[in-house]
């Protein structure tokens, strides 16, 4: 006889974990499918965690979740092919009883998470690729192919948080081929430090850390940017551009990383540290209007798999965990009611993932995927007007400061002309409303 379930997950992720603690903890019957060898086993890259969606799940987290260091400082850095300018901001209010934001390793993050979701009840299955999903004569999802001898489980509904190369959303038609314009493909590795090193090295204390963003010409005027996280004994460094820009050639995720490694205001960061780890990433950075439809007759998209990436201010772990947990509390609530999930009753989804955070920050930004494409200079000639103005600034050599701003307007007006700044300024503008 074919097992069934009130709920089957696959993937456990963030977005997957989150979904199955939330219902098994309700008390509803969850398989977790995932094809790794263990939670974590593809993730070997370092992230950021945003407390606050974790937090409305598990409450107690911090006691337990292997976490690195909690970030006290931000900095931003534009970068040029030798300089950077850039805007920090730090503050001892981070250094808080509940810090917001963490490092972490996924590998061990999401191993311990699906250990949460084992202990609510839950049965975790890892090693097993789901084929394809089952429906019946009227087309409803009803569980899923596996590749284990007689692998078909059938449930109540199915929730894909397989990642944003899902292959299962896609062979069902719920979504379009990957398209490279929305896709980023990152390299990262993890380099491997003392803790007092990394703390003298970055000005932090034993369990704070920082987290760079970069942009600028390191991704050659293609749409793109790179970032290093402190974690306790370690540094986690990486880049990506959109999978569209690599296609075109000329470009490589490997060649990227070593040019960002080699950049004289990231070198001296990584000195002395000893590279044990690295790893390839497809992120979905398309924004509110590459999201798909999340939801159907039997089935719904989370995290990654939906698109649910704010790619502007690189959140992407808590909406995964939201988006999972709204999921979760949907099928709880249709239960309790004794209803189907179809179609009609799965809206619910939607309807509350459209008046939380996630869908409103995405459709602030939602300009700004067209932005850069339509604008790639921003990634190169305004870092270089930037540094330059800075360097003729700064410099003592007896030209006095009215005639320094006369120079730095003039190269400004001369390589854009002040309609090109305007209407720079107006476009980027209107991409954050």
């Amino acid at each position: 006889m074919t097992e069934k379930f009130d709920a089957i997950v696959v993937g456990a992720g963030p977005a997957g974990s989150a979904a199955a603690y939330v219902m098994a903890k309700a008390g509803l019957s969850v398989l977790q499918l995932e094809r790794g060898e263990y939670p974590g086993a593809k993730n070997v890259q370092g992230a950021i965690l945003y407390s606050d969606a974790l937090e409305r799940i598990i409450p107690e987290f911090r006691d337990e979740a292997p976490l690195e260091r909690h970030i006290v400082e931000q900095r931003v850095w534009m970068l040029t092919d030798k300089s950077h300018i850039g805007l920090d901001y730090r503050s001892d209010e981070f250094n808080e009883e509940k810090p917001d934001r963490y490092s972490i390793i996924r590998a061990q993050f999401d191993r311990w998470f699906c250990t949460k979701v084992k202990a609510a009840g839950a049965l975790v299955i890892c090693d097993t690729v789901v084929k394809a999903l089952l429906k019946d004569a009227q087309g409803r999802v009803i569980g899923v192919k596996t590749d284990r001898e007689g692998g078909d489980i059938l449930a109540g509904v199915v929730i894909l948080a397989d990642g944003v190369n899902s292959t299962l959303a896609r062979d069902a038609g719920y979504r379009a081929e990957l398209d490279g314009d929305n896709t980023a493909l990152v390299a990262k590795e993890m380099h491997f430090l003392r803790p007092e090193v990394i703390q003298n090295r970055f000005n932090i204390g034993e369990k704070e850390g920082v987290a760079f963003e970069l942009v600028g010409t390191l991704t050659k005027g293609k749409i793109g940017m790179g970032f290093i996280y402190t974690n306790l004994e370690s540094i986690s460094i990486g880049i990506g551009c959109m999978v569209g820009d690599f296609e075109k050639g000329g470009l490589t995720p490997y060649g990227l990383l070593d040019e960002l490694k080699a950049h004289p205001s990231v070198k001296p960061l990584l000195a002395g540290s000893e590279m044990k780890e690295y790893s390839a990433h497809l992120i979905p950075e398309g924004g509110y209007k590459a999201i798909p439809k999340v939801y159907g007759d039997g089935w719904m998209l989370v995290g990654d798999s939906a698109g649910l990436v704010n790619s502007i201010h690189r959140e992407g772990s808590n909406m995964a965990m939201t988006s999972g947990q709204l999921a979760a509390e949907t099928v709880i609530a249709l239960k309790k009611e004794g209803k189907a999930c179809s179609t009609q009753n799965l809206a619910r989804y939607k309807s509350a993932l459209d008046d939380s955070y996630v869908i409103k920050d995405m459709k602030k930004y939602q300009g700004m995927p067209g932005f850069l494409h339509g604008n790639r200079h921003v990634f190169t000639l305004y870092p270089e007007l930037m540094s330059q103005a800075a360097s003729t600034m700064l410099r003592v050599d007896g030209l006095d400061k009215k005639s320094k701003e006369k120079q730095v307007t003039k190269a400004f007006r001369e390589k854009r002309g002040l309609f090109g700044l305007v209407g720079d300024a107006i476009k980027f503008a209107r991409a954050f409303r």
